[in-house]
């Protein structure tokens, strides 16, 4: 993330396992990887994890398309569609800074990251 940094410029923001409430539930080994990362530039906003699945990296699982959805309905919608003859890795879940979350295997193979802000509604 911060070779993109370099690349496009934008304010960079890491939050390792160790910093977060799940490090006690973690392996010690991956206190370190980053949880979540978020690179906002002009319109644009990349969000990156070192996690993976169970399975752990794969080809093919390197990347995941993020979508920051606008509604908790967009969301549950999305989810529905894209979960449809795929995989769910990881079902819709409130997390602990606020958002919804989810992770989806589509029936092609993509790896997809559902994201809604909640905070966004207060804002």
């Amino acid at each position: 993330m911060t070779f993109y940094q370099t690349c496009f410029g934008g304010t960079l923001n890491f939050m390792t396992i160790g910093e977060s409430p799940m490090s006690e539930q973690m392996p010690v080994k991956m206190r370190d990887c980053i949880m979540h990362s978020t690179l906002i530039f002009e319109n644009i906003s990349i969000m990156a994890t070192d996690m993976t699945g169970k399975n752990g990296l794969q080809k093919g699982n390197a990347v995941s398309i993020m979508l920051d959805c606008s509604s908790e309905m967009e969301i549950k919608e999305i989810f529905a569609k894209l979960s449809a003859d795929g995989n769910i890795d990881h079902p819709l879940e409130n997390t602990f800074f606020g958002a919804i979350l989810a992770n989806i295997t589509d029936k092609y193979g993509i790896c997809w990251v559902l994201h809604f802000d909640k905070n966004k509604l207060h804002n």
